[in-house]
Order: C-alpha cells, then structure tokens, then sequence
C-alpha cells in the first residue's frame, strides 16, 4: 500500500514560499485561536477581517488553478461548517457561531496543504512521513476506543479509517498528509483554549466522539478532494464563458 510514497534518493529543490505558508499559517492558527478562546464577538470579527486579507495576500503568488481550488475549498467548508455545527451541533463554537475568521481559515489550511505537498521536504520524504502519520494517528484512534480516556472516540477511529481511504486511493495523497498536520495543529489548539467544542455523542448515531475525534482529519481532507477535484471543472466552464462573450462582442 505504501507503493503510492515510494522510496527516493531523489532530494528535491526546497521553495522558501512554501516553508513560509506554512510556517505563517501554524503561526497564524495558534495565535488566533489563543486570542478567541477568551475574546468578545467584536475581537472575533476583527480577526475574521485579518484573516481575509492574510488569504488573498497569499494568493497572489498562485496559479489560477490554485486560487479555485482555495474558493472551492472556502465555500465547501463554510457549507459544512453551518451543517455539522449550527445545524447538527456535532461541535460548537463559543458564541454559537460560525466565526468570521472560519471561512478565509478553511482557504488558509487548504493552501498549506498545498504548499506542504509540493514542498521540498515533503516530496523527498513521502514515505516516511505518510508512516510516521498512520502510526501516530493509528495509535491516536485506538487510545480514544480503548475505554482508557473518559470521553471514548469511536467517531475518531471510523474517520481514521476514512483518512485511510483517502491516503491510499485519493488523488493527492500528499495533500492529505498536508492536511493532517495543519488540521490536527489547530484541532488540539482550538478545543485547548475553549475556541470550540466536540459533543461527546456525535448527533445522528450516538457514538462517543473525542475533543477533538482523532481522525478528524478526514473531514479535511474531503474539502481537499472537492476543491481539487472541482477546480478544472470550473476553470473550463470559466474558460469556455470568456469565449462566449468574447465571440458575442466581436
């Protein structure tokens, strides 16, 4: 199975741009996230403002192709997030919100694990990354179904097993991995400070579910199958009105 992260002794060029994404969003998420966790409503949105104009500065040195990936991740997310929040009440933010920082957050985390993908270090080191990943997260799963924790996590062990799923037969596997750090960096960060919370019965079956689930990564990575998988899509439809009303002009 591991045949999808084969060995190298390839070593890859390193792009500072990617480093710097990444390292700018951690910073970013944990700093937040801090702030929120004891913040008013005002100081929230403040924080959604900034975020915004952090995400489209960090566009500009994409591609086209990039940049609908991140708009398509950005309302995938903020869709869901309204539903398993709001709606469903399978987590809740202090306020009982979606903040404003969620959405150009979502665009954030999706274009680090970008970044992170393509980068130097992730390319030259797939292999044991992806193993380091499934045996940490693995352990993580069976810890939160062992009866040991008070709050049992058997949400978090199916949703490991999803990741699973996505790592082996999705089409971006180093996306995913990307999205494993970034996304269980500010899950730990997030409920630690109070940001938001898990219910400990998910909502539709009744099963015990972690602060954070342990797999929760998966959910993630489904808004990085979307984005990735929509954006050509969307891009030609885009290409083919250009021409549309380029020919009706003439």
């Amino acid at each position: 199975m591991l045949d999808r992260f084969p060995k190298t002794n390839i070593v890859y060029p390193h792009r500072m741009r990617d480093y710097f994404i990444a390292g700018f969003t951690f910073f970013c998420v944990a700093v937040s996230l801090v702030i929120d966790g004891s913040s008013s409503l005002e100081m929230q949105n403040l924080l959604g403002v900034i975020a915004w104009i952090f995400l489209i500065v960090l566009l500009h040195g994409e591609n086209n192709e990039v940049r609908m990936q991140v708009a398509i991740a950005v309302a995938f997310a903020t869709a869901g997030e309204h539903f398993a929040s709001v709606y469903m009440g399978g987590y809740t933010y202090r306020f009982e919100n979606v903040p404003l920082y969620v959405p150009p957050g979502h665009g954030m985390v999706y274009l680090t694990a970008v970044a992170l993908a393509r980068s130097g270090f992730f390319l030259t080191h797939a292999r044991k990354i992806a193993i380091f990943v499934i045996v940490l997260c693995g352990i993580w799963s069976l810890w939160g179904i062992s009866g040991i924790p008070e709050q049992g996590d058997q949400v978090g062990a199916i949703l490991f097993l999803v990741f699973l799923i996505y790592l082996f037969k999705g089409r971006s596997p180093l996306v995913y991995l990307g999205a494993f750090f970034i996304t269980t960096w500010l899950e730990i960060i997030g409920t630690a400070a109070g940001t938001w919370y898990w219910a400990k019965i998910e909502p539709v079956f009744g099963w015990s579910q972690g602060n954070p689930p342990s797999g929760v990564s998966a959910w993630y990575c489904l808004v990085d199958a979307v984005a990735i998988g929509l954006a050509p899509i969307f891009l030609d439809k885009m290409k083919r009105i250009s021409l549309w009303v380029k020919s009706v002009k003439q």
